[in-house]
């Protein structure tokens, strides 16, 4: 008898054995190609010696320290290498144990800067419709995976939610991609003033969206536009960069191509390619000077921040990225996925979509092309191109829900930042075949309805 519970309680995932380079194996022998980094975490692929390496060394001298009591050598370099590659304006680094997390901890960091500088009336977080900011309530609360917050609402703080930058959906024909940003600026700035600009605490937002809409790009200059809105009104920018950052966009963090430093930062996934499980905080001096200068301490902690294990996984990851050039290798392998899924699907009746950046890139599904309606949600598109792609020997992350948690099926890749020309190929060969197979296990039920 199994007694692990599983994410799915009526089917037990294969049994992972061993991995190397993109690839998993599983127990049966079975290979994998690992195209989506599981969830945009295996940034170094499977199996790298000089991570295992540093991780053994680490926990033959220290596997395990409290931080209320200690901190390690692995962890403050840690934290001066990430500052040192951070955005100019960011000054420390709050070590945690995920993506989750680090979005929780950004809140309430977020919300005791207000309280250490005398502004306590602020209350409210604004964040979009259709992002994914962790399943922890905080982090439900702040997302708009309607999904994954539906049966957990009554336990959530109130949030104000404004439109996403989708621009395949929701762009106007009549507008500018520069108009339609300034649109979405716009109906932020009348949300700050229904809840009161005095009252608002952060804007929260991922610089590219990720699991619930499928690597949605902004528009250029959206983000200067929100940057200088929020610094009008004294409201924080928390950029959530947990999948979109570390490199994956193709700079180490996202918002370097948008030309602005958020207050606050989250990243995880990429931080520490999937070796231990880490993330963190960035902050600005002028947040970590307030609370320092008013009660000293940040009123937050789990058991296992900053573990020196995680650390030195972390910091071997970064380093390797760092050494090697693989943030070029993302840029380049980037362009090269997205040429390829141009010319397999620029074309696809059911391909309404291809966008993102670097090694995140997403495919969005449709019934109808020209008129971009999409799959029947009953029809499980999305599930059924996982498990198409999974007999393939293909790993992608598919997701229904895109348009507005209920309608809409979308495949994201994020395969890591060492795949070849030729792994790239099979991804898309596997693809194509998954995707095609998938659509058409949908045919007779499409059929019998249009018969009804």
């Amino acid at each position: 008898m199994n007694h692990l519970m599983h994410r799915n309680l009526n089917a037990a995932p294969p049994l992972a054995a061993s991995g190397h380079g993109i690839r998993l194996i599983d127990t049966t022998g079975r290979e994998y190609i690992d195209a989506s980094g599981g969830a945009a975490v295996s940034c170094l692929g499977h199996g790298h010696p000089e991570v295992l390496a540093a991780m053994h060394r680490q926990i033959d001298a220290l596997a395990y320290a409290h931080t209320g009591f200690f901190s390690s050598a692995v962890a403050e370099e840690l934290g001066d290498h990430l500052i040192a590659h951070a955005p100019p304006g960011m000054s420390h680094v709050y070590l945690v144990s995920g993506g989750s997390e680090a979005i929780e901890a950004a809140l309430k960091m977020a919300r005791q800067y207000f309280v250490e500088i005398g502004q306590p009336q602020r209350r409210h977080f604004i964040a979009r419709r259709q992002s994914y900011h962790g399943n922890t309530l905080g982090a439900l609360a702040v997302g708009g995976n309607e999904w994954r917050r539906r049966q957990f609402a009554p336990l959530l703080i109130e949030v104000a939610h404004v439109s996403p930058c989708y621009e395949y959906r929701d762009r106007r024909t009549d507008e500018s991609s520069d108009a339609y940003g300034a649109r979405l600026v716009t109906e932020l700035e009348q949300t700050i003033a229904r809840l009161g600009a005095e009252t608002v605490i952060a804007f929260c937002v991922e610089t590219v969206g990720g699991a619930t809409a499928g690597a949605i790009p902004p528009v250029a200059g959206y983000f200067r536009r929100v940057r200088e809105l929020c610094d009008r009104h004294g409201i924080l920018l928390i950029a959530d960069e947990v999948m979109c950052g570390m490199g994956r966009t193709g700079t180490l963090h996202a918002v370097e191509q948008e030309g602005i430093t958020p207050d606050l930062m989250t990243i995880a996934k990429g931080l520490g390619g999937g070796y231990q499980p880490i993330g963190a905080v960035l902050a600005q001096r002028r947040i970590v000077d307030a609370i320092a200068r008013g009660s000293g301490f940040f009123q937050h902690g789990h058991t296992y921040i900053g573990h020196p294990v995680a650390c030195a996984a972390a910091l071997a990851v970064q380093k390797i990225v760092q050494r090697d050039g693989l943030l070029s290798a993302v840029r380049k392998q980037g362009a090269q996925l997205r040429d390829r899924l141009d010319a397999a699907f620029g074309a696809h009746p059911n391909v309404g979509d291809i966008r993102g950046r670097g090694l995140l890139l997403g495919i969005e599904l449709v019934e109808d092309r020209a008129t971009k309606r999409p799959f029947d949600p009953s029809l499980r598109l999305h599930a059924r191109i996982k498990a198409e792609a999974m007999s393939r020997g293909l790993m992608t992350y598919p997701m229904g829900g895109t348009i507005d948690g209920r309608l809409g099926d979308h495949v994201l890749l994020a395969p890591p930042f060492i795949v070849g020309d030729d792994e790239l190929g099979i991804i898309v060969d596997r693809l194509g075949a998954a995707i095609d197979a998938a659509v058409a296990t949908t045919q007779p039920t499409r059929a019998a309805a249009a018969l009804r």
